[in-house]
């Protein structure tokens, strides 16, 4: 008699990513300021930059999430420490911390040519893209 074996954790390929890092780097445009965003200064809008930093998580587990599941952001807990001029480049890098019950956690920082632009964590959660363009579906109809 063969015992049959306990399925694989949807987690096992992330689990394997748990201090891995992706980065990019992004040049600053005029779409990237927070004139767009009700304030005045020519500068990388804070909006704009968590953006990057979730781009930066999800290029950490990209090609270890299973077919038919995505990632979708659930938090951040960030701070913009200075501003970027428009015409600048930033550098972003995402670490994977901790990946539990299909919740990721991600280390996140942000350079300039100057320095720092921000640090903190960010949080992704790993879900079944069916269930949730179902759910979507249901809340445009």
């Amino acid at each position: 008699m063969t015992t049959p074996s306990a399925p694989e954790p949807v987690l096992a390929g992330i689990d394997s990513l748990v201090g891995s890092s992706a980065e990019l780097v992004h040049r600053v445009t005029v779409r990237d300021a927070a004139t767009n965003w009700g304030n005045d200064l020519p500068v990388l809008a804070t909006p704009v930059l968590l953006w990057l930093s979730e781009i930066a998580a999800m290029k950490v587990v990209e090609t270890a999430v299973p077919e038919g599941d995505m990632t979708v952001g659930l938090a951040h807990d960030s701070a913009h420490l200075a501003p970027t001029p428009v015409g600048d480049d930033v550098t972003v890098r995402a670490t994977l911390t901790r990946a539990d019950d299909r919740k990721l956690t991600f280390d996140v920082e942000a350079r300039d040519s100057h320095g720092s632009v921000l640090r903190g964590h960010h949080t992704r959660a790993l879900i079944d893209r069916a269930r949730f363009t179902d759910r979507l579906s249901r809340r445009t109809a």
